[in-house]
């Protein structure tokens, strides 16, 4: 559903990605980790053109971005970040509704659209739907970002370190919610995060880059038997718990 191949890119004389090739399948989730400064979110920009490569060749869906008209690529793909970014003078309804209402879709079937999604992130529509982003928690936040993200049925998600802004119980909480939303309607997720253990519950496999490289791509299992000592460095960050 995604492919990289052999995909470098350069802002002026700093080149930031090195020849990545990475495939992700159809209902896979892939999680990009690494350092700050590796980069995991040019690679992630890549996908629906707010960037573009300086060589090689990013595909979706089987077509070459380049092919794609960057509106309807972007329809295609749900954007999630950590700060949400929820426009502050539309209600969390008019929010979830901004694509369908971009694409032109009748009121009655945005609003269906809008109630099922907020049921959908756990969010009950007749306490929601009607709020302001600034009435809501962090949490609420990020669950209506991710129904935004949601709302045309797009089929690649990208995720670009969804869930750091929270607190520890809350991003279990939007855990459970992503794996319940992942398993009930599988779509192809490219996640960017920090956070080795949070790449291990929620990707099918984590894909490790160091320096633009892409050093690593494998499941959370087979990860931990790796010796590149990118892998290793990032294995030795995780908390250990003592008596």
């Amino acid at each position: 559903m995604i492919e990289f191949r052999a995909v470098s890119f350069a802002r002026g004389p700093a080149r930031i990605l090195h020849a990545v090739t990475l495939n992700v399948g159809r209902g896979e989730v892939v999680a990009l980790v690494g350092r700050s400064g590796s980069g995991k979110t040019t690679l992630l920009r890549l996908v629906n053109r707010m960037l573009s490569p300086t060589e090689g060749e990013v595909r979706v869906d089987d077509r070459s971005v380049s092919e794609w008209l960057p509106e309807e690529l972007r329809r295609r793909t749900g954007y999630v970040i950590q700060e949400v970014g929820l426009f502050p003078h539309r209600t969390i309804g008019g929010n979830i509704a901004t694509v369908p209402a971009l694409l032109g879709w009748p009121r009655e079937r945005i609003e269906a659209r809008v109630e099922e999604l907020l049921e959908l992130v756990d969010l009950p529509p007749e306490s929601f739907r009607d709020r302001w982003p600034d009435q809501l928690s962090g949490g609420q936040r990020q669950r209506v970002g991710l129904a935004r993200a949601l709302a045309a049925d797009p089929p690649v998600l990208l995720m670009d370190e969804p869930f750091g802004a929270v607190d520890p119980i809350t991003r279990t909480e939007l855990h459970r919610e992503f794996l319940r939303l992942q398993s009930a309607s599988p779509r192809t997720v490219l996640l960017v995060t920090h956070d080795l253990a949070e790449a291990a519950a929620l990707a099918t496999r984590v894909a490790v880059l160091e320096a633009g490289r892409l050093v690593a791509c494998d499941t959370p299992a087979d990860l931990e038997r790796s010796s590149h000592p990118a892998v290793r460095a990032l294995l030795d960050t995780r908390p250990q718990l003592h008596a």
